[in-house]
C-alpha cells in the first residue's frame, strides 16, 4: 500500500484488494487472505465483517472462511445492462460496412413485424434500399425477421405465424406458414437467416443472431448485397464469415461469454 495516500483511499486500495483476493478462490481463511494483502488479521476481519454486513461477502458457519457472493455478479450485470447497446453495435456495423462495402442494418422483433434500430448504408454502392430507422418490415421476407423467429418455442413461433398475411413480393417470396416453418428450421440448421430475392429483386441479404449475456437473441444484423456481387456459395460464406464475426463482437461487448 502507498503509505502516503489520504486515508479514504488507503481504505478503497484495501478494499479492493480483499475483493480481488476473494475472487480468486472459492472460499479463503482470513489468515490467507491477509497474508496475500499484506495486511493485519485484525484490518482484513473488519473490512471483512463490513462487506459481509452490505451482503457481498458470505461467511461459511461463523468460521474463519470467506467467499463473495452474487451480490457482486449483480452489479456486474447492471453495469453491462446500462452499456449502450446501439452504440456499441453502430461501431461494429460500421468496421462491416468498411470491410464488405455493403449495407447492414440492426433489427428487433415487435409481433409479426421487425423493427429496424440501426442502419449502416454503403459509401459505394447504390441498392434501391428503402429501409429506415424506425421503419417496419415484414418478417417472412427477411433474413432478420427469420433470424429472430427460428429460435423461439413452438407454441410462440406458431403463434406469430399464424398471424401473418403472406403477400407476394418477387416471385421468390414464401407464401404459407408451412413453408415459412420449413425455412426456420432450415435457418436453425446453417446458423443464418437469408433473404434470396424474397423482399426485392436483384437483393440478397444475410442475417445472424445477436446474444445478450443470458445467451438470448436481443436482435439480428444483417448485411445486404446486390446477386451480382453475391453470385456464389464462396461470395455468400466469406460475407457470412465477415457477418458472423461482427456479430459474435457485439455480442461479447454486451456481456455474451460462449
Amino acid at each position: 500500500m502507498n503509505d502516503s495516500s489520504p486515508e479514504s483511499v488507503a481504505s478503497v486500495l484495501k478494499v479492493f484488494g480483499i475483493l480481488e483476493a476473494l475472487a480468486e478462490s472459492k472460499d479463503i481463511a482470513i489468515s490467507e487472505l491477509s497474508q496475500k494483502v499484506m495486511m493485519p488479521k485484525s484490518t482484513a476481519y473488519r473490512f471483512l465483517q463490513t462487506m459481509k454486513s452490505l451482503g457481498y461477502v458470505n461467511q461459511e458457519n461463523d468460521s474463519d472462511k470467506y467467499s463473495l457472493n452474487l451480490k457482486l455478479l449483480d452489479l456486474g450485470n447492471r453495469v453491462l445492462d446500462h452499456q449502450n447497446f446501439l452504440a456499441i453495435a453502430d461501431l461494429e456495423m460500421r468496421k462491416l460496412r468498411d470491410k464488405t462495402k455493403e449495407t447492414i442494418h440492426l433489427a428487433v422483433r415487435e409481433g409479426d413485424q421487425i423493427i429496424y434500430i440501426n442502419k449502416v448504408a454503403s459509401e459505394h454502392y447504390s441498392l434501391c434500399l428503402t429501409s429506415k430507422i424506425g421503419n417496419q418490415a415484414n418478417i417472412y421476407a427477411s433474413g432478420l425477421g427469420k433470424i429472430l423467429l427460428a429460435w423461439l418455442d413452438d407454441d410462440s413461433k406458431n403463434e406469430i405465424i399464424k398471424h401473418i398475411d403472406f403477400v407476394r413480393f418477387t416471385p421468390k417470396t414464401i407464401m404459407s406458414e408451412e413453408a415459412f416453418l420449413a425455412e426456420l428450421e432450415e435457418v436453425k440448421q446453417c446458423g443464418y437467416g437469408k433473404d434470396d430475392e424474397e423482399s426485392e429483386l436483384g437483393l440478397r441479404c444475410f442475417a445472424v443472431p445477436i446474444y445478450n449475456r443470458l445467451g438470448n437473441i436481443i436482435a439480428a444484423l444483417s448485411l445486404s448485397t446486390s446477386i451480382f456481387r453475391c453470385s456464389t456459395i464462396e461470395d455468400e460464406q466469406k460475407l457470412v464469415d465477415d457477418l458472423n464475426k461482427a456479430a459474435a463482437k457485439i455480442s461479447e461487448l454486451i456481456g455474451f461469454n460462449k
